[in-house]
């Protein structure tokens, strides 16, 4: 029997071509895509005899949309806050990663992706998973969870020119060549599983650690089967160096590789500018942006309003729990909007409209979600991906304009409503998919188990004394 659900009585930000806003509206979903959508008055009259669902006093937004994330990471928030990025990598975050066990991982998988559905994100871009974490972990949690997922399986090889900080990765990361022909036959086996959430990426590991041979392959690999690519790029400006050697700037080296296309979203990209900003705007290339993450390790200010004003496509990412520490998009939104108006002077540029954007549809479109049947906005035909954000709380009031209350008032605790592919993943800001004390539990015990393994025990403790009798 065919589902027909009408939601009703909400303020619904589309997102849509004319970026319209019902004040109060409805949305009519009929198994997993939005049939009608428009004033409650009228929705209500076409569509007398359907379920309704009541969201007075909500604002409805489509699903969010995280374009950089690291899902293993959950197990180790906290555990290297305040360091540099090369202690944080080389001396906490790589040896924990290279003691995981598969069973351990997919603990990770389930603590991240229960935090992001509750805080209101319904499709995240998995950037590197590891050989030694077993992709299949990592599906099933997708599955049984009922989030979207892009997963970037790990493609490197090493490089034996690469910086000397990279020769600290921890062995039980280090992966060969070989690493891309697992990457193709996982692709092979689950892309389009759990009824067409599941994508399979390439997840490549940052120019200078890995060969120029290599990675010129694993593009002529993607281009031929139509495979997505994720990697991360000018974090640091150190990065500068390694594209020095190659007598070409980041992006002309990028481009002669076959990396920059629509396919590809580009990591952090703190350090990019001049002509390379043209050049992603004329390969269509994608960006995803972490300002909490930037900001925690120091690493310098994507030139987003340089970006937006290029018209490069930019998302959103909430990069890893140890260098966040919370997988929030609204946080994000929030500091996308606000770091870059200190750092400029300006208080116009990244609006609350233009990070909404990218949060949204312009996630969706780095994702190549964004189409026909696709996600990132409100829409008849589209899939019944969103949020329903319940305005009860103190801070959220008065709400004069929905996008500035999204953007610089609401945090994912105000979730309340989460809709994925028309089913109803977190109701009355309850996870319905997972059990949430579970999955808590289970990750405080994996997390313990690897700090355990990995040698860290003593150093992973408060800075001031803790007092245990």
């Amino acid at each position: 029997m065919t589902s027909t659900i009408l939601y009703t009585h909400a303020i619904i930000i589309t997102v849509n071509e004319k970026r319209e806003i019902y004040q109060d509206g409805s949305i009519l979903v009929t198994e997993n895509i939005i049939k009608d959508i428009g004033v409650s008055s009228k929705l209500l009259a076409k569509y007398p005899n359907v379920q309704v669902h009541d969201l007075s006093n909500h604002i409805i937004i489509p699903g969010l949309i995280s374009t950089h994330m690291h899902c293993v990471q959950s197990l180790f928030r906290g555990t290297a806050d305040d360091c540099d990025l090369i202690t944080w990598m080389c001396d906490r975050i790589w040896v924990m990663q290279g003691n995981i066990l598969p069973e351990e991982a997919y603990a990770g998988a389930r603590l991240s992706i229960a935090e992001m559905l509750l805080g209101g994100t319904t499709t995240f871009l998995e950037s590197l998973w590891a050989e030694r974490y077993g992709f299949d972990q990592l599906v099933k949690a997708v599955e049984e969870s009922g989030i979207r997922g892009c997963l970037g399986k790990v493609v490197m090889d090493v490089n034996p020119n690469q910086p000397a900080f990279r020769n600290k990765m921890h062995k039980g990361l280090v992966e060969g060549g070989e690493s891309l022909e697992s990457a193709i036959k996982m692709w092979e086996q689950f892309d389009g599983a759990a009824e067409g959430r599941v994508k399979v990426w390439f997840g490549a590991r940052t120019p200078g650690g890995v060969s120029t041979a290599f990675l010129t392959r694993v593009c002529a690999e993607a281009k031929a089967r139509d495979i997505h690519i994720t990697m991360h790029c000018l974090e640091e400006e150190m990065d500068h160096e390694v594209f020095r050697e190659f007598d070409m700037t980041p992006m002309e080296y990028c481009d002669s590789i076959g990396l920059l296309s629509k396919n590809t979203v580009l990591i952090h990209m703190c350090w990019v500018g001049g002509d390379d900003i043209s050049r992603l705007k004329r390969t269509e290339t994608n960006i995803a942006h972490c300002p909490a993450s930037n900001m925690k390790l120091a690493s310098g200010f994507c030139p987003v309003p340089q970006l937006l004003k290029e018209g490069v496509n930019v998302g959103i990412g909430c990069d890893g729990a140890p260098c966040n520490n919370m997988l929030d998009l609204f946080q994000e939104m929030r500091l996308a909007a606000l770091i870059h108006k200190g750092n400029t002077r300006d208080p116009k540029v990244v609006s609350a409209e233009e990070v909404l954007e990218m949060g949204t549809i312009k996630g969706a479109k780095a994702l190549g979600l964004d189409g026909e049947g696709g996600i990132g906005s409100l829409e008849i035909g589209k899939k019944a991906d969103f949020v329903g954000i319940e305005l009860k709380k103190a801070h959220q009031i008065p709400n004069y304009d929905p996008v500035a209350t999204v953007v610089y008032a609401t945090s994912a605790g105000d979730v309340d409503l989460v809709i994925i592919d028309g089913k109803v993943v977190v109701e009355k800001g309850i996870l319905k998919t997972m059990d949430e004390a579970k999955v808590m539990e289970e990750g405080i015990i994996a997390g313990r188990a690897v700090i355990k393994r990995s040698g860290l025990e003593k150093n992973i403790v408060p800075k001031w004394p803790l007092i245990k009798e």
